[in-house]
């Protein structure tokens, strides 16, 4: 097969060519006026981009499967281009946090996943003597809690735990992954609406925790990424903690580049659509919140290489049920705004 004419989108740029695939899969040749048998399609005026990977997915298989099951959830990453993805640890039942509850995931992701994957263990209270089996087992690292995550089964490490897990994952070469908040930052909304919600997690709540997972990886040793990083001084401590030396990144979120706090005041239905599309009123508003340091950040981090990837953090959920109200900042900020 070869795709003809498509601006085909890599790591060095856009460049209108042609890719020659093989009847197996295998990407044979790039470049101009490419000779190969078989089909060809005409992607002239279309763009053509490597399938993505979506490190930061939450399926609810096993034990959830009315919030979303893996066929459904990973059928849906196929009709958006990705080819592969890794599922967090914590909404499925039970959490992915001993060798047991691997192996009945794994078992569910062998029947119904649509696309590669890979699994993240889990690090919470209680589990430490499993990191080494789960690493073994498989598993691509591990996902913790600074704060709350509302999901019961999977509690918050407290900070002895989160030292000692650190130091074990060094020891494996594995790498942590936090939701950074600080708990003792964060409060229970003044009211229903999205704006009590966001003013609930400020800011330092997020810059507070950062900073201290980034001190004890700098002293463990152990290789730290922070996920859905929500801000502009965020992004910057993890870019200065890597440039001097220590082994730290991170990721955000569609929405943290598309929307500010503004935003949520448009917001209508419950599935969190914003009316029309953004104008360069809203833009604006994105860089002047990034610039205040509320909770966005500016697209042009992405290329000035302080964010090192964007993932969706996509995580079905009942929006109106009772469950859903319940939980907490991982699945309304992600669910709702970032999910779809």
């Amino acid at each position: 097969m070869i795709i003809r004419g498509g601006t085909v989108v890599t790591e060095r740029g856009a460049t209108v060519t042609d890719i020659a695939i093989s009847d197996d899969g295998w990407i044979l040749a790039v470049g101009k006026d490419v000779d190969a048998a078989g089909e060809e399609i005409d992607a002239t005026g279309l763009h053509v981009f490597p399938g993505g990977i979506d490190s930061h997915v939450h399926f609810n298989e096993p034990g959830r499967t009315e919030w979303e099951d893996i066929a459904h959830g990973t059928a849906a990453l196929a009709a958006g281009g990705y080819t592969a993805f890794i599922d967090m640890p914590l909404n499925n039942l039970p959490v992915t946090t001993t060798v047991e509850a691997f192996d009945l995931k794994l078992a569910a992701m062998q029947r119904s996943a649509k696309v590669d994957y890979g699994l993240w263990g889990g690090l919470v209270p209680g589990n430490l003597d499993e990191i080494e089996a789960l690493v073994k087992r498989g598993v691509m690292g591990f996902k913790a809690f600074m704060c709350p995550s509302g999901i019961e089964e999977f509690p918050a490490c407290d900070e002895a735990t989160l030292r000692e897990g650190m130091e074990r994952i060094a020891e494996l070469d594995s790498i942590l992954l936090v939701h950074a908040e600080e708990p003792s930052l964060l409060h229970e909304p003044n009211g229903p609406t999205a704006r009590d919600f966001a003013d609930s997690r400020p800011a330092e709540a997020e810059l507070a925790a950062i900073s201290s997972a980034i001190e004890m990886a700098h002293q463990t040793g152990c290789r730290l990424h922070i996920v859905h990083v929500s801000t502009v001084r965020g992004a910057a401590l993890i870019h200065e903690a890597d440039r001097q030396g220590i082994d730290v990144s991170g990721e955000t979120c569609p929405h943290y580049l598309l929307y500010a706090e503004d935003d949520l005041e448009r917001r209508i239905g419950v599935r969190g659509q914003v009316e029309g599309e953004r104008s360069q009123r809203a833009r604006q508003a994105v860089e002047r919140h990034a610039r205040q340091g509320d909770r966005c950040l500016d697209p042009g981090l992405l290329q000035e290489a302080d964010v090192d990837g964007v993932a969706t953090g996509r995580c079905g959920r009942d929006p109106v049920g009772e469950r859903g109200r319940q939980l907490g900042g991982e699945g309304w900020s992600q669910s709702q705004r970032a999910g779809d």
